[in-house]
């Protein structure tokens, strides 16, 4: 049984299929690959988009989806083995995932980092939990990485530029400044798909601080190794800028100050000039923005960066629909 839990775990021909699954479904939006089956998404954060597209997903390929928010219209759950339960968790993760994977088909995970010690947050406990114990496919809904954005974000670039072949490609992963320190995953997620297709990658941020942390950068130097192009980190804005084919932002927190916040923000507000402008983006090849959203307006990125023809934002996020059914049809069918 295979589980969705990082595109690393997955071969380049099985994530090549689920891109051409998602671009069929893309095409045909009704189908029945999930009639009679059921997945539970079960949400310890919040969400627009992945609770949106997968529930609709589900719906649309004849499945059921059945939303679930532990500590709110769901038990909390207690995820430490041999753990002493006085506490305010009512039950184990053991009996959820069994018990939810004797009534679902698919089970679907969105847990970020609780934010106060990353050498707890980077074991991903409650994702890794669910499945070690549950007896059908788990999808990571984003933890501390975000695979299915990860899909929906290759999509929309394949389908700008024309082909499914992205090698060549200067793609720039930007640091951008937020009022609160944000989860890695996304920067983690997009700099493991952008080096796993060969694109010329240049991870951009303030400081070296900043930088992500090194099981991601390994990912991405083993990804170079054998899809080719390149990988570099860089604190020169208009150096990384100059003759980029792809702008992705996100905001995350520096490492070395995780669960030390207040000492971290003074350094992340003196590079606020990190926002992504029309005067950074005219450095590139005529390049294409992007975002996984939610996004701050004027703060991440200007709105003349995202109301510009040039921002592939919206088409991201539609992808999410289309990946996420993908996804879902593939575990279901093996």
């Amino acid at each position: 049984m295979k589980h969705f839990l990082n595109t690393q775990d997955w071969t380049r021909s099985e994530l090549d299929a689920l891109l051409a699954d998602a671009a069929r479904f893309k095409r045909s939006r009704i189908g029945d690959e999930l009639k009679g089956k059921s997945v539970a998404l079960v949400f310890f954060n919040p969400s627009l988009r992945t609770r949106t597209s997968f529930e609709l997903g589900a719906f649309q390929l004849g499945g059921h989806a059945v939303v679930l928010q532990p500590g709110k219209d769901a038990w909390p759950i207690e995820f430490g083995i041999g753990a002493r339960m006085d506490g305010d968790a009512e039950e184990h993760i053991i009996e959820v995932a069994k018990v939810l994977s004797r009534y679902v088909d698919l089970i679907g995970v969105r847990a970020f980092p609780k934010f106060v010690d990353w050498s707890v947050d980077r074991q991903d406990q409650v994702l890794r939990s669910f499945a070690a114990h549950a007896t059908v496919p788990v999808i990571n809904m984003e933890t501390i990485t975000h695979p299915c954005q990860e899909l929906a974000h290759v999509m929309a670039l394949q389908e700008h530029f024309g082909t499914t072949d992205l090698r060549g490609r200067k793609y720039v992963l930007t640091w951008t400044y937020h009022p609160k320190a944000l989860n890695t995953a996304v920067a983690n997620s997009a700099l493991t798909i952008a080096t796993r297709m060969g694109m010329d990658v240049t991870l951009l941020c303030p400081t070296p601080d900043y930088v992500l942390d090194q099981r991601y950068m390994d990912w991405a130097a083993r990804n170079v190794a054998e899809s080719g192009g390149s990988l570099q980190v860089s604190h020169d804005i208009a150096a990384a800028y100059a003759g980029a084919d792809v702008v992705y932002a996100k905001s995350w927190g520096a490492l070395p100050y995780f669960g030390q916040w207040e000492a971290e923000k003074p350094i992340r507000d003196r590079y606020r000039h990190f926002i992504v402008d029309e005067a950074k983006m005219a450095l590139t090849n005529d390049g294409v923005f992007s975002h996984c959203l939610p996004l701050r307006r004027n703060v991440k990125a200007t709105d003349g960066v995202m109301d510009s023809p040039r921002c592939i934002a919206i088409d991201e996020a539609e992808n999410r629909l289309h990946v996420q059914k993908a996804v879902m049809s593939a575990l279901i069918s093996q």
